[in-house]
């Protein structure tokens, strides 16, 4: 039904158009299904899959539970197993050194992160080490080597929970339990207690799922497991402080181990914050197409206003009178154009990413995409024999 609806629609956009511009519509067009159709409008959205609380308000999903869109790391290293991140190194597939899966869609600033992890040795020394690096830099981009804040864990009893800076002299910038100030100076002092390191070690389940919690405003940082406080900074050390930067997940050298992470959910305060999460809160609600164009010729109303996207955190919903559908994205607004990549989920393109870019007005959207091997668009045009489709939307009140 949806693939007739689609081809009986694009059959009467194609028969308004001259014998040139049909010979290409028909080739390039014709036949793909709703998900190019629509594939602009997919990008709107993220569809979620897998197990995992429901996002809450004001927060992202920045893991879709499926593969690793939207992360960059070293491809035998990292993967996604039973719907969650998984880091693992083997005998026979180490790391050679530390290195990092990095989110691609932002840095962080001002945020709160809250996600669930799992550390697994593999190995007769009980040795697992990993941990979540926030407001961090890229080191060295050939091993994806990352340094800077780092909310720690292992499979031990000393280093889960606490704040390490990694590839810094700070190092251990607060053990478990502490509030710390490091001052303008560089220089620590624990200023309270929480409670007892090893009393908050009990609340860590050993080999299970947990819940890990960063909240970073300013110069204010804490870190929580399993809903206990388990680290309090304040760092005024300006020589070394980071207030912007990479979120990104270790994998660390040595023995072999097991880490997983799913659940991720990311919640941008502003302030220095910037990136893909901050983007997509302005594409919350509902937005109904408005106007198209492909291979320099219009596309006839009918064809397009009767389309309409909810947008509700990462996940959206587009419907017409005849079908729906779905897909993945994820957006890179560092460039300009602002760049989308667009996974449809449904139809031939299922599978394949389509490059687009896209433009936020008000409430006025523009997205074009290029179709099959075409490259990224650079600009907002559709012109004959350029492979592009643009759509433009406007927001629902």
């Amino acid at each position: 039904m949806k693939n007739a609806c689609v081809s009986g629609m694009m059959g009467r956009y194609v028969n308004s158009l001259g014998t040139a511009a049909r010979r290409t519509i028909r080739a390039r067009l014709l036949g793909v299904g709703a998900a190019l159709v629509l594939a602009p409008l997919l990008s709107l959205g993220q569809s979620v899959t897998g197990d995992g609380p429901s996002v809450e308000k004001g927060f992202q999903k920045i893991f879709n539970g499926k593969d690793l869109t939207g992360w960059q790391g070293h491809p035998k290293l990292w993967f996604v197993k039973d719907g969650a991140i998984t880091g693992q190194t083997t005998a026979e597939n180490p790391a050679k050194r530390n290195t990092f899966l990095i989110w691609t869609n932002g840095t962080v600033g001002d945020f709160e992160l809250r996600c669930q992890f799992k550390i697994s040795p593999n190995n007769s020394q009980g040795f697992a080490n990993s941990g979540i690096q926030y407001r961090s830099k890229v080191l060295d981009p050939s091993y994806w080597v990352v340094g800077g804040y780092q909310a720690d864990m292992e499979a031990g009893p000393n280093y889960t929970g606490t704040l390490y800076e990694e590839g810094s002299p700070r190092g251990t910038m607060a053990m478990r339990g502490e509030k710390v100030l490091w001052d303008k100076d560089c220089k620590k002092e624990v200023t309270g207690e929480l409670g007892k390191a090893d009393e908050l070690l009990a609340l860590i389940k050993a080999g299970q799922w947990n819940e890990y919690v960063i909240i970073a405003k300013g110069n204010h940082l804490e870190q929580f497991i399993n809903g206990k406080q388990m680290i309090d900074i304040i760092d005024d050390c300006e020589a070394s402080r980071a207030m912007s930067g990479v979120l990104a997940l270790q994998l660390h050298a040595g023995p072999s181990m097991t880490v997983q992470f799913k659940d991720l959910r990311l919640r941008d305060f502003g302030g220095s914050a910037s990136g893909g999460a901050g983007e997509l809160e302005k594409l919350q609600g509902t937005w109904r197409a408005m106007a198209g164009e492909a291979e320099g010729s219009p596309w006839p109303q009918e064809a397009t206003t009767n389309i309409v996207v909810s947008i509700k955190g990462n996940a959206y919903t587009v419907t017409s009178p005849d079908f729906t559908d779905h897909g993945e994205f994820s957006v890179d607004p560092s460039h300009q154009p602002k760049q989308m990549d667009v996974r449809p989920a449904t139809g031939d393109d299922k599978g394949r990413t389509i490059a687009a870019i896209y433009e936020l007005e008000g409430d006025r959207l523009r997205i074009c995409y290029a179709h099959g091997e075409s490259p990224r668009p650079t600009a907002f045009t559709a012109p004959a024999d350029s492979g592009r489709i643009l759509l433009t939307y406007t927001r629902q009140k």
